[in-house]
């Protein structure tokens, strides 16, 4: 890739941003984040009496965690798009280490709530390394790298949750002190080795009005040839954010899986997503465009979501994992048509917007999923109606089809897709 594709920054020692150093990033802090997932609700069941209590009390969790993000995701990606991204990456290194250790150290129910909005508000990765890579990408090839810090979300899932699972079988509390021992690892990379990837000269203002998460998403749904996407979006994300907060209960519930258990089932999500995003997207796109592989993705990840709910056996999970391959790919493929809609220098404020509406769903999803799941958790192992929550992801996503056929056939057929520069 040529030197002008990558443009180098100003600070960081003038070190030249490349795709490298985010990557390493963004695949240490997923994998602190991964470590705790397989033991937090068994974490919040140490403080309630009974599943439902333990389903409800672990939505409020989320719900809280969820609801700080969406406040400060817009917020974060606007003062990046002010100050550069390093130094707001900088400061949701130190937020993920402070909610990681109040979180093991919480004797109550209301210290995991008070350190989950701490960790919330502050982590603000997800927003502001899309903008980073989006600031050193050329448009054409910006569905592929995002791809690539999928497939770092993925292997974080891989070594993440099967490392939490065998801590955890120890002791409950010990994968919360390693996150947090990552986290401020990546704290010390960052301020020794990340460099800066937006040159002073792209940079702007901080409009606070425009940093109102509502505000944000208002001009998310103003951008040229966004239209159904951001619905599209919103449906995508409530399926996934309602998967993500019941899995490990509903696993539990449904086969009697334990933190063990739900470590290997999330390191075969993992490994599945690592290989799509890292490896097959970049082929796939130079067959299909991204509006075409939304659409397959689309469908695969329905289609997966039925079978999810329907399995009455554990090794179905792991046969369902391996055939939804496609449905690894609708987030870069979407996020990709959205940020190819803003301007270079909206490209944090965009992509924070779409966080944030990330975030909203992810708020809203706790509120949704585990009173569902809690209404069936009496029900005996095995029963299909305890995956009603996933029947609930595959309508969101059949709704998400409708809207994105409807979307692609309302815009002018795009250009063959272009054949991706190698990273």
């Amino acid at each position: 890739m040529s030197a002008a594709a990558e443009p180098a920054a100003g600070t960081g020692g003038d070190r030249p941003a490349a795709m490298g150093f985010i990557m390493v990033a963004v695949l240490i802090d997923f994998l602190a984040v991964g470590l705790i997932i397989p033991v937090l609700p068994a974490l919040v069941g140490q403080f309630t009496a009974n599943p439902a209590e333990q389903t409800r009390w672990y939505g409020w969790v989320a719900f809280t965690y969820a609801a700080a993000s969406f406040v400060s995701a817009p917020m974060l990606g606007a003062l990046s798009d002010r100050y550069g991204r390093r130094p707001v990456l900088l400061l949701g290194f130190c937020g993920l280490a402070l909610n990681f250790f109040a979180t093991a150290l919480a004797t109550g129910l209301w210290m995991l709530l008070a350190s989950r909005i701490v960790g919330g508000a502050m982590q603000a990765n997800a927003a502001v390394a899309n903008a980073y890579v989006a600031d050193i990408t050329p448009p054409e090839q910006r569905a592929r790298r995002f791809g690539l810090l999928g497939a770092m979300f993925g292997i974080g899932f891989i070594l993440g949750p099967v490392m939490g699972g065998l801590l955890g079988g120890i002791d409950l509390r010990l994968p919360f002190f390693v996150a947090g021992t990552l986290a401020l690892l990546n704290l010390l990379y960052g301020v020794f080795v990340l460099p800066e990837s937006l040159p002073a000269e792209r940079r702007r203002a901080v409009t606070w009005s425009a940093a109102n998460p509502l505000s944000s998403l208002r001009a998310l749904a103003r951008l040229k040839g966004v239209g159904l996407l951001m619905p599209v979006l919103a449906c995508v994300g409530l399926a996934q954010f309602t998967l993500y907060t019941v899995w490990v209960l509903y696993t539990t519930f449904k086969f009697g899986w334990g933190p063990t258990q739900n470590g290997w089932s999330l390191f075969a999500v993992g490994t599945v997503a690592a290989l799509v995003q890292g490896v097959l997207l970049g082929r796939i796109l130079k067959r299909v465009t991204p509006q075409r592989l939304a659409v397959l993705a689309l469908c695969s990840a329905m289609v997966a979501n039925i079978g999810y709910g329907l399995a009455t056996e554990g090794w179905m999970i792991y046969a369902i994992i391996l055939m939804n391959l496609l449905g690894n790919t609708v987030g870069a493929a979407l996020q990709s048509l959205v940020s190819g809609a803003a301007s270079g220098s909206e490209q944090g404020q965009t992509l924070g917007a779409v966080s944030g509406l990330s975030n909203l769903m992810a708020v809203i999803a706790p509120a949704l999923a585990t009173p569902l799941l809690s209404t069936v958790s009496h029900l005996p192992r095995g029963d299909w109606r305890i995956g009603a929550p996933m029947f609930f992801c595959a309508a969101l996503l059949a709704a998400a089809l409708l809207m994105a056929v409807l979307h692609f056939r309302a815009q002018p057929r795009s250009a063959p897709p272009s054949t991706p520069t190698p990273a």
